[in-house]
């Protein structure tokens, strides 16, 4: 099993009480992107906001980049079961350094990320290394324990196996190669571009497929896929599965008719993912598992493109485009 490698969780978190940099200045000018109703990509406002008075349980963190989600677009658009109450601030992932002078990466925080400061809670924060960039820490936490997840603590891969990615040219795909590829497994991804194919490529996957064709399943028997568009993809899914095979579905944005029986045919195992639903160990195994990978080299997020904190509208439009080449991320200090 991958994570038995990896530190463990109060190892990770005693990274942060090492090698302490200089304070960072607060400026109490913070900017914020503020949605005060729920729609299209115009609502995401950016706005002065009062600045953040962490309690002596609270970290303070400046933010250096923030990572932009599918997910944050439905509960923008509040299209979404779970919505926050009216304003908020979006944003779950980001990279930055806490008032003491620590590099991290965030896996939430209590005040939203798309902003240049954020307050967390102990458990929102990750030792960021050295040699991995603030837009790539903005890229890790959803993207790459959401790979994990499905990969180790659904569909429990195994060394040798065959994994279809569906979509690997974004950054849950790119994150799921490079997890299945580091674990021995034979890696086929596919992609809605030429320069997204050779993406894939690049990271290490063995087979790569243009789905934009109509064929491009023919002659596959994988024993693991990952789903990133489940309404799109599913039905046909079962044709290139193995007997005994596993589906994991990551992403879906609409409703599909499948047959049965193809399920019952292979005895396959069709399932879904969710990494806001993960319990607290899960939680701590995925994040170590990210802390080693970055360690080890074997995990490289790869970012597509950078957005200043004011075109929030822009990189929400961008992250729903087909043909993803990496993370879309966004940087307060641009402008």
């Amino acid at each position: 099993m991958w994570s038995r490698v990896y530190r463990s969780r109060a190892q990770m978190q005693r990274g942060l009480a090492l090698a302490p940099r200089p304070p960072i200045p607060y400026d109490t000018n913070m900017q914020a992107i503020r949605v005060h109703q729920f729609g299209p990509t115009a609502v995401l406002k950016l706005e002065t906001v009062p600045d953040l008075a962490p309690t002596a349980s609270q970290i303070l963190v400046r933010i250096h980049a923030v990572g932009v989600n599918p997910v944050e677009t439905y509960i923008r658009s509040g299209n979404y079961g779970a919505l926050p109450p009216l304003p908020y601030t979006p944003g779950t992932d980001a990279a930055g350094i806490t008032a003491d002078g620590h590099r991290v990466y965030l896996s939430g925080s209590l005040t939203g990320t798309y902003a240049e400061y954020a307050l967390c809670e102990p458990r929102h924060v990750h030792p960021l290394p050295d040699n991995i960039s603030f837009a790539q820490g903005a890229a890790l936490n959803i993207p790459y324990a959401t790979a994990y997840r499905a990969l180790f603590l659904k569909a429990r891969i195994a060394p040798g196996e065959t994994v279809l990615i569906h979509g690997a040219s974004g950054g849950v795909g790119l994150a799921a190669v490079q997890f299945a590829v580091a674990q021995g497994c034979r890696v086929i991804g596919t992609a809605g571009s030429d320069r997204g194919l050779a993406l894939v490529r690049a990271q290490g996957a063995h087979q790569v497929l243009d789905h934009r064709q109509p064929d491009y399943l023919t002659g596959i028997a994988a024993d693991v896929i990952l789903e990133m568009l489940a309404n799109h993809n599913l039905a046909r899914d079962f044709a290139a599965l193995a007997n005994r095979g596993r589906i994991v579905i990551i992403g879906n944005r609409g409703s599909i008719e499948i047959n049965p029986r193809e399920i019952m045919r292979r005895e396959a195992v069709v399932t879904g993912v969710l990494v806001f639903t993960a319990t607290p160990a899960e939680l701590a195994e995925m994040h170590t598992a990210i802390a080693t990978g970055l360690t080890n080299g074997s995990l490289r997020p790869v970012i597509a493109h950078e957005f200043p904190l004011s075109a929030a509208p822009q990189a929400h439009e961008a992250v729903m485009q087909p043909g993803a080449a990496g993370k879309i991320v966004l940087v307060p200090q641009l402008q």
